[in-house]
């Protein structure tokens, strides 16, 4: 499902995902607001259900981190794919924490949306490019956790793993770094995520940074 308020930029991306052999687009929505009412007139219709939401951020009536928040109170809830058009924007930080698994920036060529919407479909969370990480770091910058009674919680290996899925790490970057299988690093995220009752590894990076056992400027 496509939301965005310019016709032209819905087109576009429409067009982009129907080239691609096993996407269709499930409904368009202009607003928030229409989009939450598109969702729910589509209940019940498999074949119309919309796994992934590709949401515009600023738009009329209802923008798109009110419209996310919205649709994780759903049953069985489509993933969001948030788009900005600003590198750094405090809208795009806030669409995480509403509950998108990533955002992207609305010029990024189509081939990279796509990509992005692959991505958030299977499970995963698009926080690996730079602009993510600038971001967190750029607006996260007073914690408002104690990063002790966050880590006191995980074992040794598990905060290995959490720092390095905080700085933007993949797996197989952080088994690399660890020593460790990219099977064996999966089994610590997902313990992470259980532990702290979180949906994805934005939520994560999220959490590390606001809680500061990440900083600002970390690399």
């Amino acid at each position: 499902m496509i939301v965005d308020d310019q016709e032209l930029l819905r087109n576009g991306l429409a067009m982009v995902v129907r080239s691609q052999p096993d996407m269709e687009v499930a409904a368009e929505a202009g607003d928030g607001l229409e989009a939450l009412e598109t969702l729910e007139a589509l209940k019940g219709l498999e074949s119309r259900r919309a796994d992934v939401v590709v949401m515009d951020i600023r738009m009329p009536r209802m923008d798109g981190v009110a419209a996310t928040r919205e649709i994780q109170r759903l049953d069985d809830p489509p993933k969001v794919l948030a788009l900005t058009t600003f590198d750094l924007d405090e809208h795009a930080l806030a669409a995480l924490r509403a509950g998108a698994s990533g955002f992207m920036l609305k010029d990024a060529p189509g081939e990279e949306i796509i990509a992005a919407i692959r991505h958030v479909h299977r499970g995963d969370s698009i926080i690996a490019p730079s602009t993510t990480r600038r971001l967190v770091r750029q607006l996260v910058t007073k914690p408002g956790t104690d990063p002790e009674a966050v880590l006191g919680a995980l074992t040794q290996r598990e905060r290995e793993v959490f720092r390095g899925l905080a700085r933007g790490a993949s797996n197989a970057e952080i088994g690399a770094e660890l020593f460790l299988s990219e099977a064996t690093v999966k089994t610590h995220v997902g313990r992470i995520l259980t532990k702290f009752g979180l949906r994805d590894r934005v939520q994560a990076v999220v959490l590390a940074y606001e809680s500061g056992v990440v900083t600002p400027g970390e690399g």
